[in-house]
């Protein structure tokens, strides 16, 4: 075995074998793994297979070996006939990346075959009047085999009356002459038996013999001569049956019967004789079968004039075929990958192609492309093979599969050209985060909503496919007035369908943020993020609050206007206000109910009670007005304050008419319960500090007493808070002090406040006497007992 490696570039190359032909089944070709330099786990993970351009594979690659072996038996002579060199190529391809790989194994001839005549015998007829040097062709033999294994010498036996001469062809065959060296007497010997032996150069040497009878004919002065000693002709591949080639003619001198010339073939081989015709008597050449330039571009025919005494000449026939254009290029796909992920980078391979055209020259001068406007071009990698590869980057979300024409054209005149398509898809990988449908999301809720409300979706499309496209969907943690937004809300994590939690209070929050990811689950996962605002809409939930008057169980605010009040004179103000917002807040004032409605009124929007006419003093003193403070809400809430207005110049006159008021308050059992356990602590109280003083007084006056008798000086002390004074102790400054007191003590509540404006009385309306404001000042007498006092 021999091996020649060459590389025709950085990832592919050539390999080529010699071995002898007859091999048996097994028998290793050669380590394809090695002598490519190819690992065995190369070959395994790339799927290293052998692709044949033939029907029959005769050979086959061990994978786990790295190694080719013989399929099938080779026979030589089979395979290529009398072709030399005889070989066959296959490629080798591997995947993942593909690499291509031509093999050519060239089978080297073994003397298997031994030479044999196309006959047994050989009969001749000579006549007695044959000169000396007349010459006789006879058919060659045949070996299949070539080189020194085949027909290397012709011997004749006996020698005595013929010798015997070896031609060589223009196509490496032989044709043979027999020469008559001494002529013959039929008188003396009518027949003679010979024996031609053909051997060959092999090892061992085969023969091969055929055996010639030579009959001796009464005399025959002339030969035929041929015209000419070679014709030449052009046949074109593309003729017609029955086209005439050439005519091949022969004279001979002789007349009558001997001068009649007949024509035959001789050593001409068995697929010349099925292609052309020869005619016996005029020597008329004809095609009778298609021929192809391309399984035999020349035949040599040899033709014998023979008249009917057997005297012939020999002449030769060149036809030479012309090659036309009739061979379509063809193509074949090699390796495809049916899809290819979008991030491949540029120069991936796709797919490789065998382009062939059996024409020559220039008719076999093939031209390959694919169509344009698609990222893929098209590189011929070694002869006749080409590779599409991608030539810019892919997107699937752009275009998802391409139809891919590859066309091969051939230079002939006109040019022949096939196609063939291909679908090359491009897979998804995940290159595109989810992209949600708006930039960020706002939402209104109204307040007081059921838990588990389903406010809206937000949705995110991902441009991928199958599971990278598949999106869920995440709250994002993060606090909210101090909690977590999943306390307020949820999100479906399938259809980003956003519920609320619990129920919103329009006066506790009144909007909130928070951002929602869409995540898909490809690998590595890719996402985006929203914001979301959600928008509390306040409902009429919160009726109003009167913050003035107060009401209070206890007392009663009047409020005093003068009988000589003009028109619009302001008697209070009622204020009130709604924790709602908007209309919902707004807020009007009406005049329910009133004493007089011909003297009052209440601004509508601001509250304020106004007389609307002239104080007489027909008016009546005690004046009670009923105000409906109401908002603008749907259903619209409503608040009540009772105004109580005295109409009187002076406090007296309002005391002794708001004495008359009847007690709307019954005290219940309960109540005078604790306000007899109160009475009752008070007065204990106060009986235990009035012993404790007492005592504490005497015991001052016993020691002073003690002092005083005891000769001692005596160093006048004065407390922080007093000053001396002329001499004198005084308090440091003057105090006030105000008693508002009742005249019924028994139901009565002493309050201590600050002088009241002069046209607001504080009254209690269970006392049956008024209140009066009184001021007083008095001085801190000496006792008379003091320490001080003595001089």
């Amino acid at each position: 075995m021999q091996l020649w490696v060459k590389w025709s570039n950085s990832v592919t190359g050539q390999a080529r074998y010699t071995i002898p032909e007859e091999q048996a089944e097994g028998s290793i070709v050669g380590n394809i793994g090695r002598d490519l330099g190819l690992e065995v786990k190369r070959l395994v993970s790339g799927k290293a297979r052998i692709i044949t351009r033939g029907t029959r594979q005769y050979v086959d690659l061990n994978r786990d070996k790295g190694i080719i072996v013989v399929k099938e038996r080779i026979d030589r002579e089979e395979l290529c006939g009398q072709t030399t060199p005889c070989s066959f190529s296959f490629e080798l391809i591997v995947e993942n990346p593909i690499q291509l790989y031509r093999v050519t194994v060239e089978v080297r001839d073994i003397n298997d075959n031994t030479p044999s005549f196309p006959k047994d015998e050989i009969s001749l007829e000579i006549s007695e009047s044959a000169v000396s040097g007349t010459r006789f062709s006879l058919e060659s033999a045949v070996d299949p085999d070539v080189g020194v294994n085949g027909i290397q010498n012709y011997y004749l036996k006996p020698t005595d009356h013929f010798q015997l001469e070896v031609h060589s062809l223009s196509n490496g065959g032989k044709y043979i002459e027999m020469i008559l060296q001494h002529s013959l007497d039929r008188e003396k010997q009518e027949t003679l038996s010979l024996v031609l032996i053909a051997t060959d150069g092999g090892e061992p040497q085969r023969s091969g013999t055929v055996r010639i009878h030579v009959t001796v004919l009464d005399a025959n002065d002339n030969a035929p001569v041929c015209g000419q000693a070679v014709y030449k002709a052009d046949v074109k591949e593309s003729s017609p049956k029955g086209t005439l080639i050439t005519t091949v003619s022969a004279n001979d001198a002789d007349k009558g019967i001997n001068g009649e010339v007949t024509f035959a073939m001789a050593h001409v081989s068995k697929e010349a004789k099925e292609l052309f015709e020869l005619n016996v008597t005029t020597g008329e050449i004809t095609l009778v079968a298609e021929v192809d330039f391309e399984k035999t571009n020349n035949y040599q025919l040899n033709v014998q004039a023979k008249d009917h005494w057997g005297l012939a000449d020999t002449c030769k026939v060149v036809l030479q075929i012309t090659d036309e254009n009739d061979n379509v290029p063809t193509i074949q796909l090699m390796s495809f990958s049916h899809s290819i992920p979008e991030d491949s980078p540029l120069g991936t391979t796709v797919a490789v192609v065998n382009v062939e055209d059996a024409d020559s020259d220039g008719n076999g001068v093939v031209l390959c492309s694919i169509n344009a406007d698609i990222p893929f071009k098209i590189e011929s990698s070694l002869t006749d093979y080409y590779t599409i590869v991608t030539e810019s980057p892919l997107d699937r979300e752009t275009v998802s599969e391409y139809n891919v024409t590859i066309t091969v054209s051939d230079e002939g005149s006109p040019p022949l050209s096939s196609s063939k398509n291909i679908t090359v898809k491009v897979s998804d990988v995940n290159d595109n985060p989810p992209t949600f449908v708006q930039p960020e999301y706002s939402k209104s809720i109204q307040e007081n909503n059921s838990p588990g409300f389903s406010i809206f979706s937000v949705r995110a499309d991902d441009a991928d496919w199958g599971q990278n496209a598949r999106v869920s969907y995440f709250l994002d943690d993060k606090q909210v007035h101090g909690s977590a937004v999943s306390s307020l809300v949820s999100v479906n994590s399938e259809n980003g369908a956003i519920h609320a939690v619990r129920s919103f209070d329009y006066e506790q929050i009144k909007s909130f943020d928070f951002n929602v990811t869409a995540r898909d689950v490809g690998s590595p996962p890719l996402s985006s993020v929203v914001a979301v605002r959600i928008l509390v809409q306040d409902q009429n939930d919160n009726a109003p609050q009167v913050l003035y008057p107060v009401q209070t169980s206890s007392s009663l605010v009047a409020e005093m206007v003068p009988r000589s009040a003009d028109v619009g004179y302001l008697v209070t103000k009622v204020v009130a206000v709604d924790v709602d917002s908007g209309q919902n807040a707004w807020l009007s004032y009406k005049l329910q109910k009133a004493t007089d409605r011909a003297l009052f009124e209440v601004g509508l929007q601001n509250g304020e009670i106004r007389t609307i006419r002239q104080v007489n003093d027909k008016d009546t003193v005690k004046q009670r007005l009923t105000v409906v403070v109401e908002d603008n809400g749907q259903p619209s809430r409503s608040a009540t304050v009772n105004v109580n207005v005295a109409v009187a110049d002076s406090f007296p006159e309002v005391l002794s008419e708001f004495t008359d008021f009847t007690h709307d308050k019954e005290y219940n059992d309960n109540l005078t319960l604790y306000l007899v356990l109160a009475l009752a602590v008070v007065s204990f109280l106060f009986i235990t500090c009035l012993v404790v003083i007492i005592s504490v007084k005497i015991y001052r006056w016993r020691q002073s007493r003690i002092l005083y008798h005891s000769n001692l000086p005596v160093i006048p002390y004065y407390p922080p808070r007093y000053a001396d004074t002329l001499g004198t102790g005084t308090l440091q400054h003057v105090y006030n002090y105000e008693v508002c007191r009742t005249t019924d003590s028994r139901k009565s509540d002493c309050q201590f406040a600050r002088p009241c404006s002069q046209n607001v009385l504080i009254m209690d309306p269970s006392s049956t006497g008024t209140m009066q404001r009184m001021q007083s000042e008095q001085n801190i007498l000496d006792e008379p007992d003091s320490p001080i006092e003595v001089s």
